[in-house]
């Protein structure tokens, strides 16, 4: 007896069809489904049914065309191709995405598929899906601007020729990928902002790197962010001036413009350097803080420049339309004006850095040629009052000598300085004693070691110190030279520290002297009897730098000539 054929039934509960079922159960192997995913399933199946029956053909066929209509309605491509990678069947989206005409023919997905180009991670996904039955998932390149992702799964059942059957899905990612493919440019192009070669390094200087910054900044913002206009900025953290780093198609008296990190009467840079918040202006005819940056703008995107909770400067961009940013405008500037931010601090730590290196070479340098200076100070000093009355001509050599002997130190000063436009630098700390540069002092003591203490503690907060070992060295420097105050140990070697502190007095009423001590005990009560004449402040030795530098500049604060 042969193999009853089998009959795939669709539908529910139908008593119009019963007559038709029992009669088949005769002669037939009936299987029943209630719904259409699983009639489409069994038809797919490895072994389909031989005949398929509807119990409510209209029903029935209305669900098929209502599937095949939602299908046609995806706006992704859904097709499916044999193992081949023909084209069995396409939707709609499809159809219209390959110029697809089905017209029994069966073409090659990728022949179709014009300038199609699988760029990874799955090079060759249909032959994934075939060996493990798995779904695979890669991307497709059209043109720069045009990606597919490329979804195949497999399909049970085979087609008229036994190939394996896949279900393939094209989803247009163009606007994925290049979001991402910007988001590595901005991160690349931040860490090249910041980049240094070893010889770039060592031979450019701090000017040289700023511009290198400024033609990488401008290359980035036209090429990466596609903005034709940039104004940056860089805030004085001391004063709050924001300074112009860069203007590009910026209108001239807009860059001249004197800006301050302000939310009022600064515009929208100043608004957004004092509150560290971003500002997006869609149409600045409308906008209260706008300022106008260049003629004919309509809109304007600034955002801050922020390293570690703290404001650096701004970047503005603008542009001649109305609403011309977007949020994703504003998300893209906001990171690549994060790794700005970093590549300025980085400037400014090799700034930092190199200066720091320089002040203390300066400093050493100082240090060598302090007690070498005194010692000509000194017995140029004696030479020129031993002299003073006699021959005019020589002392006005004399002098000349003095001054440019003084001269070798403020030369030195000097070139430790910076050079050059340092807009870095308005990010460095400023002076902890301001009131002691360029201020003038004489130490007294025959200890060399507070003598080269003096030196510098004092030099490196760029003060002059002039330091001699006796009370007689020290009368005849405050006769030749003009100081802001002496500090005098109050045991010189050739006479009494009263009469040291008395006989200063005599030559400038009014200079501030301060005597130094250890911690002994005064029997000649020295101390007492200076302060009795006028004394304001005792020093102690070794130094206690806070307390030595506070009672310098204490006693300073008396403005006095300058020395002749």
């Amino acid at each position: 007896m042969s193999e009853q054929p089998e009959v795939l039934v669709l539908g529910g509960d139908d008593s119009s069809s019963t007559f038709v079922l029992d009669e088949l159960k005769e002669r037939c192997r009936l299987v029943e489904v209630s719904s259409l995913a699983d009639f489409i399933e069994r038809i797919n199946s490895e072994q389909p049914p031989d005949y398929y029956l509807l119990k409510s053909p209209v029903e029935g066929l209305m669900q098929i065309n209502d599937s095949l209509s939602l299908l046609s309605q995806i706006p992704d491509a859904i097709l499916q191709i044999d193992q081949n990678e023909r084209v069995m069947w396409a939707n709609r989206s499809a159809e219209k995405l390959l110029n697809l005409k089905l017209d029994g023919d069966t073409p090659k997905l990728f022949d179709l598929w014009e300038g199609a180009q699988i760029v990874g991670p799955d090079f060759s996904p249909v032959n994934s899906v075939l060996s493990n039955g798995k779904q695979a998932k890669t991307t497709v390149k059209i043109d720069d601007k045009t990606y597919f992702e490329f979804l195949a799964s497999p399909l049970p059942g085979s087609s008229p020729d036994g190939s394996k059957l896949l279900l393939a899905i094209l989803r247009d990612t163009s606007d994925e990928v290049l979001q991402q493919q910007k988001l590595d440019a901005v991160h690349q192009a931040g860490t090249d902002l910041g980049d240094l070669e070893r010889e770039e390094l060592l031979e450019l200087t701090e000017y040289e790197r700023i511009e290198l910054l400024k033609s990488k900044l401008i290359h980035y913002t036209q090429e990466l962010l596609e903005f034709d206009t940039v104004e940056v900025r860089v805030i004085d953290q001391n004063t709050q001036e924001l300074t112009p780093l860069i203007n590009f198609g910026m209108d001239p008296t807009a860059a001249a413009r004197e800006l301050r990190a302000q939310p009022h009467g600064n515009g929208v840079t100043g608004f957004v350097a004092a509150t560290g918040r971003s500002y997006l202006c869609e149409d600045t005819s409308n906008d209260p803080l706008y300022i106008e940056g260049v003629v004919g703008a309509k809109s304007s995107l600034t955002v801050p420049l922020v390293r570690r909770d703290l404001v650096l400067g701004t970047f503005n961009v603008e542009s001649p339309n109305v609403g011309a940013f977007s949020t994703n405008d504003l998300k893209f500037v906001e990171l690549f004006c994060r790794e700005v931010a970093t590549a300025l601090n980085y400037l400014d730590l090799l700034s930092v850095e190199q200066m720091h290196s320089v002040e203390k070479n300066t400093q050493k340098v100082l240090c060598e040629v302090a007690a070498p200076v005194d010692d000509i100070l000194n017995d140029t000093s004696w030479i020129y009052e031993r002299f003073r009355g006699e021959d005019s001509e020589l002392c006005h050599r004399i002098k000349h000598i003095l001054k440019r002997t003084q001269d070798i130190r403020d030369l030195i000063r000097q070139t430790g300085k910076p050079t050059g436009p340092n807009f870095a630098g308005a990010f460095l700390k400023s002076r902890s004693h301001p009131l002691l540069a360029d201020k003038r002092v004489l130490v007294v003591d025959t200890d060399p070691e507070i003598r080269k203490s003096a030196h510098i503690i004092l030099e490196q907060n760029e003060m002059t110190v002039d330091a001699v070992r006796s009370a007689d060295e020290a009368l005849r420097m405050v006769r030749t030279f003009t100081y802001h105050a002496v500090i005098a140990d109050k045991r010189p070697p050739d006479m009494k520290g009263s009469d040291l502190f008395r006989s200063i007095r005599e030559i400038h009423e009014h200079l501030p002297i301060m005597l130094m001590t250890g911690f002994d005990y005064d029997g000649e009560h020295t101390l007492i009897k200076c302060r009795e004449m006028g004394m304001k402040e005792t020093i102690y030795k070794p130094f206690i730098i806070d307390k030595f530098l506070k009672a310098i500049e204490n006693a300073v604060k008396t403005h006095l000539p300058e020395s002749v």
